[in-house]
């Protein structure tokens, strides 16, 4: 098993012999490098961070601050966002990062033929100029409530390099096999399903930081989490995800650090409003009633969680409290009762689905029968995102982002259409119970102490990656 993931690495297995080489296991292939076609979230980390720039980045408070882009202003009547790109960042092939770049990106991510997982928050995007090389005029049709989110995480591309590729067939462009970045790490090599290798840019410029302290960054890929765990304990992996049993076990390991953090990802039940039983607010009231999500969090999760009624979690900017507590359901089963009621649960997986259970035994208590049905990821997608919407309801975790922009396309699963405030959103999921939320997550990491400057937090796992460095 060892070697196993040693030669997915394509190093030597002991942390000792790597030196400022480190490995990062990921649980599956990145998806695409392209920014413009990913939703995998470690993905989109790897873009931002690793291989290319965005025009701003978040801060550890979730404040926008100025990263490809030197300085912003806003027009006097807001609708107008001027952007003024640093000077001197240049792609890994030596050709300028200039505004021509940056326009060309927010154009394409503005094409429905893209298929840009996020071009919905570019809606009001009217247009977007370049009348200098580093100098980008947005234009939108209403003033944005806030600096845009989708700004800090979508990743400039190379206009010189993909702008002769027809739109429709970006995703079978040579970039995305072999990507030319401006960020502070170099593409390297991919081996599909096996390992990413990023080594450091030298001539990443002052102004963003110079050039990163690694010498190499390696994601590897490892779906298997007891391979994982053994990997990271014999010191072939210096980061590897770890499920909530196993924290104390590596926490006794004197070269191991547990890191846990906070998520931008919730835990929830979707109820389908289209069709019985959850087309009545008293179902869906009945069911959210009956569910601890306490014991889930101690039981399931080993208290690595926060119990939640609530979409959005307390340290996001845009947070409003609209629920009551979320640690109700421990007798809350009692005045759920009402008269039978059956339903299917979806959910994705083929073992136990140790917290499908503890939800189905809550609910029995209440007098409701809940059918498990385990399907693989693709018949998952199939019935719940497709056009039928063939469910009765669906265990999610559900990805957030700093400007809530998810919250739309959440309600709109399950039935209905939210209000394009975030604050009035938040409302409408407490007031109409479309999902059942269970918990935030949080993230947990074990980490070799040889690795120093690690901050993880709701903006990801490798936020501050620029700035890792090893023990000699």
């Amino acid at each position: 098993m060892l070697a196993v993931v040693a030669g997915l690495a394509g190093c030597q297995p002991t942390a000792a012999r790597r030196g400022e080489t480190v490995l990062f296991a990921s649980g599956a292939d990145l998806q695409s490098i392209n920014p413009l076609l990913t939703l995998h979230p470690l993905a989109r980390q790897v873009q931002r961070y690793v291989l290319l720039t965005t025009l701003a980045r978040y801060d550890s408070a979730l404040v926008p601050r100025p990263y490809l882009a030197r300085a912003w202003t806003w027009s006097a009547d807001r609708r107008s966002l001027t952007f003024r790109l640093t000077r001197g960042v240049r792609w890994h092939d030596g050709a300028p990062t200039t505004a021509r770049d940056v326009r060309w990106t927010l154009d394409a991510a503005r094409d429905p033929v893209v298929g840009y997982p996020r071009a919905a928050e570019l809606a009001s995007l009217e247009s977007v100029s370049a009348p200098d090389d580093s100098t980008v005029t947005l234009r939108f049709a209403a003033p944005p409530v806030r600096f845009p989110d989708v700004l800090t995480d979508l990743a400039i591309l190379p206009a010189h390099l993909l702008d002769t590729v027809p739109r429709a067939r970006l995703r079978q462009a040579a970039w995305n096999e072999a990507p030319v970045g401006n960020g502070p790490f170099r593409f390297v090599a991919h081996e599909p399903n096996r390992r990413w290798v990023f080594a450091a840019n030298p001539d990443f410029p002052a102004a963003l930081g110079g050039p990163p302290r690694l010498q190499r960054l390696i994601i590897v890929v490892v779906d298997e989490p007891a391979t994982k765990l053994a990997a990271l304990t014999a010191g072939e992996l210096d980061f590897a995800g770890i499920q909530p049993a196993h924290a104390k076990f590596v926490a006794r390991d004197p070269r191991l650090e547990v890191l846990s953090y906070p998520l931008l990802l919730t835990y929830g039940i979707v109820l389908n409003t289209r069709r019985p039983p959850f087309d009545a607010i008293e179902t869906r009231r009945r069911v959210d009633a009956a569910i601890d999500r306490r014991e889930i969090v101690d039981g399931y999760l080993y208290g690595f969680g926060t119990p939640t009624r609530e979409p959005v979690p307390p340290d996001l900017p845009g947070y409003v409290p609209v629920a009551a507590d979320a640690g109700a359901g421990a007798g809350a089963a009692m005045t759920a009762a009402g008269p039978p009621l059956r339903f299917e649960l979806l959910t994705v997986g083929s073992g136990e689905a140790p917290l499908e259970q503890m939800v189905q035994a809550r609910l029995r208590e209440a007098g409701v029968v809940v059918t498990i049905r385990q399907l693989e990821l693709s018949a998952f997608l199939a019935r719940v995102y497709g056009p039928a919407h063939d469910f009765d309801a669906a265990v999610l975790g559900i990805p957030g982002d700093a400007g809530l922009a998810y919250l739309g396309p959440l309600a709109a699963l399950a039935g209905l259409a939210a209000p394009s405030d975030p604050a009035a959103a938040q409302r409408m999921f407490a007031d109409s119970l479309l999902t059942v939320f269970l918990y935030h997550a949080r993230g947990l990491q074990g980490m070799n102490r040889r690795v120093h400057g690690v901050v993880m937090d709701l903006r990801g796992e490798l936020p501050t990656v620029h700035d890792w460095w090893v023990s000699p």
